[in-house]
């Protein structure tokens, strides 16, 4: 594989990936809790919060190449841009080009939802530019968990759901499986920030890591964490037997182990680790959704 292609993929951020997947299916659970998971619109969520990531992903890449706030020999993944692997023009023609791609997708969903779904897919693609660019940069004045919890979170489980189900029959369930969702999605961000916050600092980008330190923030991953974990039980415990309580109990005591793992590594070391936050996230997605399958009305 050449050297460029490698940069490709490397920007598309593989491991993190797992973020988006697990909203998408998490509303799938949550659908078919309700006897009302449809196969096609669920494919077409899947596909859309994918692209949208991927997108966002390239932007950020973009931006803070533009903005000065990547340097060469970084902490984090290799930046193809910044390496001079990818020209900064077809990063940008990329992003915008994959950006349309899924809202064309994406627009299929009216089908199932209704027109007003186009507000919420332009929200989705302003979220994916604003994260990186604009005046007020999502991700460079602490803001990125905030935005990480709302549209990998929030808005994918919740959506997901009601496009199948098409109606809000689904939110008293969806809303706090959304929002456990939407913190284990944070952890993921703020390995990221803590592993490059030396980084970070030095280019004056102000993550929630620069803002409040690695001490701070590993803190808010473990309670992330468990926040999560209450709310998958509350949201779960009167819906299916104690037994499958086990999942959850597993992932506290994976989340547990990782913690650990943040807080005695630093720099590139901390990469595994990222991905591992993202793989128990998903993990813990595909969990509940067979878990409300199996436990179905």
């Amino acid at each position: 594989m050449s050297r460029k292609a490698k940069a490709w993929i490397e920007a598309m951020r593989l491991r993190t990936l797992p973020v988006s997947v697990a909203g998408v299916v998490a509303g799938g659970g949550c659908a078919a809790y309700y006897h009302c998971f449809r196969p096609l619109p669920f494919t077409i969520c899947l596909l859309f919060a994918v692209m949208a990531q991927i997108a966002s992903n390239f932007a950020n890449e973009y931006f803070d190449f533009k903005n000065g706030l990547d340097r060469k020999g970084r902490e984090g993944f290799r930046r193809g841009v910044t390496e001079g692997d990818i020209s900064p023009r077809a990063m940008l023609a990329a992003t915008f080009a994959l950006l349309a791609f899924a809202c064309a997708v994406g627009c299929t969903l009216i089908i199932w939802g209704g027109w007003w779904l186009i507000a919420a897919g332009a929200a989705i693609a302003v979220f994916a530019m604003a994260y990186s660019a604009g005046p007020l940069p999502l991700s460079h004045h602490g803001l990125g968990e905030v935005a990480v919890i709302i549209f990998f979170g929030i808005v994918p489980v919740t959506l997901t759901a009601y496009v199948q189900a098409q109606s809000w029959m689904t939110l008293p369930l969806a809303l706090p499986v959304s929002v456990a969702i939407g913190l284990m999605g944070a952890n993921v961000l703020i390995v990221n920030n803590y592993r490059d916050a030396d980084d970070d600092r030095a280019v004056n980008k102000k993550t929630t890591a620069v803002i409040f330190g690695r001490g701070v923030m590993g803190k808010v991953y473990f309670i992330n964490g468990i926040i999560a974990t209450v709310l998958i039980v509350i949201a779960t415990i009167s819906r299916m037997p104690l037994v499958w309580q086990a999942g959850a109990l597993l992932y506290a005591n994976l989340h547990y182990m990782l913690w650990v793992k943040l807080t005695h590594l630093e720099g590139s070391q901390l990469n595994p680790v990222l991905g591992q936050t993202a793989m128990l996230m998903f993990s813990l997605s595909l969990w509940l959704t067979l878990a409300l399958g199996i436990n179905a009305l």
